[in-house]
């Protein structure tokens, strides 16, 4: 049996990425907006409100990174892998935060998903393409 990867096969994989990635562009958008305002914490702490603004516009641009190999997804697995691991760092942040702080809200228990279980998923999917083309 063949190795090979359908057209069909890599545009789910591009249709899912973009699905995916509206999460970090729209948080990330939403948060370099609104600040502090989005965790409807601590509005008017000026350090905490210029770091959520900083790494919400990270989260942003990791977003538009994923946007961006879009259209050849098969050529960017060194791209894809980095911005994988960069996601999964934030993702075992969060949840070293869960094990150990305090259960998060739904929304975040959504969010380690996508960080430790989805991307990664991803990652493996791109890389699987990129070797059978």
């Amino acid at each position: 049996m063949t190795k090979t990867c359908s057209h069909r096969e890599r545009r789910g994989l591009q249709v899912a990425l973009v699905v995916a990635a509206c999460v970090p562009v729209l948080a990330g958008g939403a948060g370099m907006i609104t600040g502090t305002a989005i965790l409807s914490e601590h509005p008017g702490e000026i350090a905490l409100d210029s770091h959520v603004r900083y790494l919400s516009g990270l989260l942003f641009g990791i977003g538009l990174s994923f946007w961006a190999i879009v259209p050849r997804i098969e050529t960017h697995t060194a791209l894809m892998r980095l911005l994988t691991f960069l996601v999964g760092v934030g993702g075992i942040a969060r949840l070293a935060g869960a094990v150990f702080i305090v259960m998060p809200s739904r929304s975040m228990i959504y969010a380690i998903v996508m960080e430790l279980v989805v991307t990664p998923l991803l990652c493996w999917w791109q890389s699987r393409i990129a070797n059978l083309l």
